[in-house]
């Protein structure tokens, strides 16, 4: 399976132990010939590749929305 340059953002989908599917996204740190580390909300994530069943690149994360001010109404 061929994947993005490290530093690219990306999801990999990849089995657990158990045998069930997850997904893990962020941004590729390293993609080693046995492993790859993908820095995620939960910190590195280090995936084996023969658990890996899929892996793409993905735009960046959409900004921030701005918070409004509880007092601000639309309507009158």
């Amino acid at each position: 399976m061929t994947l993005p340059e490290p530093g690219t953002r990306v999801v990999v989908r990849y089995l657990l132990p158990t045998g069930q599917a997850t997904d893990a996204l962020g941004e590729l740190l390293s993609a080693g010939p046995d492993e790859i580390v993908v820095a995620g909300k939960r910190g590195p994530e280090r995936i084996r590749r023969i658990d890996i069943i899929a892996a793409k690149a993905v735009p960046p994360p959409p900004a921030p929305r701005s918070r409004r001010n509880p007092t601000d109404r639309p309507y009158g």
